[in-house]
């Protein structure tokens, strides 16, 4: 039997936006919900076709944490549209999607939305333990009022305070930001490296929406306000390498050596991205057009006490193996910029031929820089964590279409030493 081809059709996604800012008012499910109207709208989807959602999370509201299914349910979509929701950290939306073009590829389904997205403006504040136990029981019916309040009141004050989010390792303890940090020093990233990548960042993707490329995959959101959000909010085109060598170290203050700045890493973002998948066979069906396939992915694990996010220095390797392609054969390759560090860190050991060697590269896996982020990169775009694969899906289905180019290859780091990669075709009717 051949194998059967999942197709991408189409991507559409939310403006991203600042945390706290004007889609402050829209949960993780209503950001979802937005994304995938958008990209239904835009494809003209005749929903009836719809098989599933399946939908990347990476802070999922704790009374409704299978988003891809609420989203089902919200836009009042078939009910026999079944919805799951995946968790990968950062890579959460790239896991949806290659777990949707799986099941495409193995005959379980036809038509299936994948993405992801998050709200930082909604991270569910934890109560501590302690309170839970002792309150507990009685929500459950297991204790009486005043045993309770004896208990409750033996805590002290700060008990009750509810647990700060941040994005730390429950492992070692270390944020992102000084992981980031400690990769820097290892690979000898200088600040102004860093902020140059930053810089660049700002300016193709500002150029990308000045020449409609971008534009074209954002659709319009209407908070519950009533304010229409119609374009991405973080980045800063008119950004220069002197403005930002005036920024203070962000994550390494003590020391006054620290190299990370909110200038030259990804902002905390609200948004949601969603790509229509589909059998080959079924898009003709349909009369819809193709634009790209996923040749292969790459899921893989780093110890995170080490180098935290370097995961697609071996992710992207093993993807472009698994494809029997090389580095040099990527016409784009993109990378995405949790710090402008963890990206040059990347960069540096991809250039590395030891390194490449002893993942089995028959060829240099160097990134010819003038194929790396051509659309900008999450550090103007922004980072709504598990949205940002399925964007990263889109833009480069939507420029391999555009512009007759072969191949792309995305790398994505993610927390927990966990890194990703797949490698994106441009559709070619093989029929």
């Amino acid at each position: 039997m051949s194998k059967r081809r999942a197709v991408i059709v189409c991507g559409s996604r939310t403006p991203f936006a600042p945390v706290f800012g004007p889609l402050k008012d829209m949960d993780a499910i209503a950001l979802g919900a937005a994304a995938v109207d958008g990209l239904i709208q835009k494809s003209g989807l005749d929903t009836d076709a719809l098989d599933g959602v399946v939908w990347g999370g990476v802070v999922l509201p704790p009374l409704a944490p299978n988003v891809g299914r609420e989203i089902v349910i919200d836009l009042k979509l078939p009910p026999t549209a079944q919805g799951k929701t995946v968790s990968r950290a950062c890579a959460s939306g790239l896991q949806a999607v290659t777990d949707a073009v799986a099941a495409i590829e193995n005959g379980d389904a036809d038509v299936l939305i994948a993405g992801g997205g998050d709200s930082s403006s909604n991270v569910p504040l934890t109560m501590p333990s302690e309170v839970m136990r002792a309150v507990g029981p009685f929500g459950l019916g297991k204790a009486g009022l005043f045993p309770t309040l004896k208990k409750v009141l033996g805590l002290l004050p700060f008990k009750w305070l509810p647990k700060q989010p941040e994005v730390a390792e429950r492992s070692t303890g270390e944020t992102m930001g000084v992981s980031a940090e400690h990769m820097a020093k290892v690979n000898e990233i200088s600040r102004q490296a860093q902020d140059e990548l930053a810089v660049r960042s700002q300016a193709t993707a500002a150029a990308a929406w000045d020449n409609g490329v971008l534009a074209a995959e954002v659709a319009s959101v209407t908070t519950p306000s009533g304010r229409v959000v119609d374009k991405d909010l973080i980045m800063r085109p008119g950004v220069t390498l002197q403005k930002l060598s005036r920024l203070k170290p962000a994550f390494d203050k003590k020391s006054g050596k620290g190299t990370l700045t909110a200038g030259n890493s990804s902002a905390l973002t609200d948004g949601a991205a969603a790509v229509l998948i589909m059998s080959e066979e079924k898009a003709k069906a349909l009369g819809m057009t193709p634009l790209a396939v996923v040749r292969s992915w790459s899921y893989v694990g780093v110890d995170p006490s080490d180098q935290l996010l370097i995961g697609p220095a071996i992710a992207m390797p093993k993807a472009l193996n698994k494809a029997g392609l090389n580095m040099s054969d990527m016409d784009l390759i993109d990378i995405h910029e949790a710090f402008a560090a963890q990206v040059l860190s990347v960069t540096k050991k991809l250039g590395d031929s030891d390194w490449c060697t002893d993942l089995g590269c028959s060829t240099h896996c160097a990134v010819d820089e003038s194929k790396l982020n051509v659309l900008g990169g999450s550090i103007a775009l922004g980072h709504p964590f598990a949205a940002t694969g399925a964007r990263m899906v889109t833009t480069m289905a939507n420029e391999l279409h555009r512009s007759g180019k072969d191949y792309a290859v995305i790398g994505i780091c993610a927390a927990g030493g966990l890194g990703a990669a797949a490698v994106i075709e441009r559709y070619k009717d093989e029929a």
